[in-house]
């Protein structure tokens, strides 16, 4: 290199700025009320709170879906997973599709997201950042719709729904845990493996950017004792329903986002990088969903309100923030904060103007769909009002006077429920996934 490119080198670094860097946390089947910054008195929860505290808690947030493979469709693609198909609801044990669309893809062979789909850490890689995703995957046991196949360099996590935590297999036996496309036996509770992984991958980046994806499977079931490993077994028993035994599972979720926060401020890079946490979902019967109605695998909103946060210091304003949110609108948000355009419509929407007090919170119209063996049930939200339809049953509410959804406006307001109702076919209408042609009921 001559003097000259040298220092012209020294002038386009410094009149280009490093893009900022993404850590996106997500917990698994986490309930609305299972943070101490969301009301919890029995749960402490403060690294994960401190990321609210520095930048925006968001008092709507809203998943997806009601469970798990929904939501991080969205979460990845930034469009409503309906578009893809066959992932309106959880993939099952062993690549096991659960209603009858995702039943005849799993006999093509075609059950998980498809690798032509356009993902965020796809574009964000194409971008000259470094991916890494540390965690549960659930979109797909086959390799061709395994992370790396997805824009992630490096992959370490269960891929499907749930395991063991200490074993890291399935009900059925089946080892889980993968590096990349290859299984893996370790020792461990998972939560801790999963993180230990995030942070020894953030000490190796040098000067690229990053996107990390570190999708917890914690506080999913199999309830179970991060301290109470038995030897003889090799694992720890299973306590469904026991309140304790959850709330050290997600105080353990929150030590280890803390260990991440950590790491990141020891590399200097925590004013140049944006955090997101969120849950996938509303919490199931372990779960707090505090006043809200119904549970995990409802459209109510118990079982799509979820809590959520993200920090950027210096650039997100300190808030509490009503703005509705969905997971996807996460990719274009991201995206936008880096400077990356997606190439494709995407159905999420770009809030960084919100967080960034550039723009008020708006009202939006949002949707939701979620098909599991014979259940089929939907809501669409339309500023303040919400009609749900639960295998076919109908209620109207409006959220700002009833967030517990518990008066029915139905028979009062006829005209109202007609227009949401018109709106809801016409979103079902729009979103037919493609790769769906050739099913026949």
């Amino acid at each position: 290199m001559t003097r000259r490119t040298f220092f012209a080198s020294i002038t386009a670094s410094a009149a280009s700025p490093r893009r900022p860097n993404v850590i996106l946390l997500l917990a698994d089947d986490l309930g609305s009320g299972d943070l101490s910054s969301f009301g919890a008195k029995d749960i402490r929860t403060p690294h994960i709170d401190s990321i609210g505290a520095r930048g925006v808690r968001f008092t709507q947030c809203y998943s997806n879906g009601p469970e798990c493979s929904p939501t991080r469709t969205a979460l990845m693609t930034g469009r409503y997973q309906q578009r893809v198909g066959g992932l309106e609801c959880a993939i099952g044990v062993g690549n096991v599709g659960r209603y009858d669309e995702a039943i005849w893809l799993q006999k093509k062979g075609e059950l998980g997201l498809p690798a032509s789909e356009t993902t965020m850490p796809r574009l964000f890689r194409q971008h000259g950042y470094d991916t890494a995703c540390f965690g549960k995957w659930h979109l797909g046991y086959l390799a061709k719709h395994q992370p790396r196949r997805h824009g992630f360099d490096e992959y370490f996590g269960i891929l499907g729904g749930n395991a063991d935590y200490f074993t890291h297999r399935e009900d059925n036996g089946a080892l889980v845990l993968y590096r990349n496309e290859k299984p893996l036996e370790a020792k461990g509770y998972l939560t801790d493996l999963i993180a230990g992984e995030a942070v020894a991958w953030l000490k190796r980046r040098k000067d690229k950017p990053f996107f990390l994806y570190v999708p917890f499977n914690a506080p999913h079931t199999p309830i179970q004792d991060p301290d109470g490993f038995d030897a003889t077994t090799g694992s720890a028993k299973v306590q469904q329903g026991v309140r304790g035994v959850y709330a050290k599972m997600v105080e353990r979720v929150d030590a280890r986002v803390g260990a991440i926060l950590d790491q990141l401020r020891a590399m200097g890079q925590e004013e140049n990088t944006i955090v997101v946490f969120l849950s996938d979902n509303g919490g199931d019967p372990n779960g707090n969903n505090g006043s809200l109605r119904g549970r995990k695998g409802s459209t109510w909103e118990g079982g799509i309100r979820v809590p959520g946060m993200m920090q950027w210091p210096g650039h997100i304003k300190p808030a509490v923030s009503p703005q509705v949110v969905l997971s996807m609108d996460l990719m274009p948000t991201l995206l936008a904060g880096a400077g990356i355009r997606a190439a494709r419509r995407l159905d999420g929407v770009d809030l960084m103007p919100v967080l960034t007090g550039a723009q008020e919170p708006f009202a939006r119209t949002v949707f939701w769909r979620y098909k599991r063996e014979k259940n089929r049930r939907k809501a669409v939200r339309d500023g303040d009002w919400k009609l749900v339809v639960d295998n076919g049953v109908e209620e109207l509410h409006n959220l700002a006077a009833d967030g517990g959804e518990k008066v029915n406006l139905l028979s009062r307001e006829p005209e109202r429920a007609a227009e949401l109702r018109k709106k809801l076919a016409a979103w079902e209408h729009d979103v037919e996934a493609s790769r769906l042609r050739g099913f026949r009921p």
